[in-house]
């Protein structure tokens, strides 16, 4: 056999053994890509990808944005979107069909208007109203009483919205009637009013003071007097990614989920 012919069929075979192996690996890759073309992280018991879209309660923004940096660094090739607003406009979205994945609201009266659209939630967390007031309280606001003093000026959050339901009970429980100069469509429109001076006085939750807390100071409220607002999270169920929207939900009730919210200043649920 002259040395050209062998040279050619040790080349051949050559070129076999490459294509057999880059089948191989074609075919591994194709097995660690999700349907969406992204490679799996390879961590076992990892959440399935995706891009998620959380509907959250307006008094979960500080705290959100937070959690949702964790959970992508600790979930690789998930992405979370957050669009936060008062519950009751997020409850609205969800009765119009707005495409999303997870519902939280700040309470569960509003998770309840929409229970036939959501997987059964779970409470997730709980918080309490203070008295917001401008820094150095320089009204000397002490106490609810003070906030029906008619030279203050008063901000609430409206009645539809859970912390102006939670406003309007511990204020009639102790018969104490306020005049607001405006009543706004989330909590975090009141306190906004507060720290740009436009109110003097406003009740708020006490993880939105503690979010502004270099501009606003925060008048405690007896515990007698208050109110438990309660965090519900559930799986909508139109969501596309079912699966990666539970996963978020139950991690959110995880050690790491927890101890983020109460970093922030959330009690446990």
């Amino acid at each position: 056999m002259s040395l050209t012919v062998t040279r050619r069929r040790t080349a051949a075979v050559l070129t076999a053994a490459l294509l057999l192996s880059l089948a191989a690996c074609s075919s591994s890759d194709d097995t660690a890509k999700d349907a969406d073309g992204s490679t799996a992280s390879g961590t076992a018991g990892s959440a399935p990808r995706a891009n998620l879209t959380v509907l959250a309660a307006a008094s979960l923004t500080d705290v959100f944005k937070t959690a949702g940096a964790a959970y992508e660094k600790s979930h690789p090739g998930t992405k979370l979107t957050f669009s936060f607003a008062g519950s009751q406009e997020l409850v609205a979205q969800v009765a119009q069909g707005s495409p999303a994945d997870v519902l939280v609201t700040a309470d569960t009266k509003s998770m309840d208007k929409v229970k036939a659209d959501t997987d059964t939630p779970a409470v997730i967390a709980k918080n309490r109203l203070v008295i917001a007031t401008g820094k150095g309280n320089p009204f000397k606001v002490d106490e609810l009483k003070d906030l029906a003093d008619s030279r203050l000026k008063v901000v609430l959050a409206a009645p539809e919205v859970p912390a102006g339901k939670y406003s309007k009970k511990i204020l009639d429980a102790q018969e104490i009637s306020v005049t607001p100069v405006s009543q706004e469509p989330n909590v975090r429109a009141v306190l906004s009013k507060v720290e740009l001076g436009e109110a003097d006085a406003g009740l708020v939750y006490r993880t939105d003071a503690e979010s502004a807390k270099d501009k606003v100071d925060a008048v405690e409220i007896p515990d007698a007097q208050n109110a438990v607002a309660q965090y519900p999270a559930a799986t909508l169920k139109d969501s596309k990614n079912p699966e990666a929207a539970a996963a978020f939900v139950a991690w959110l009730s995880s050690p790491e989920g927890r101890k983020i919210l109460q970093d922030a200043g959330f009690q446990k649920p």
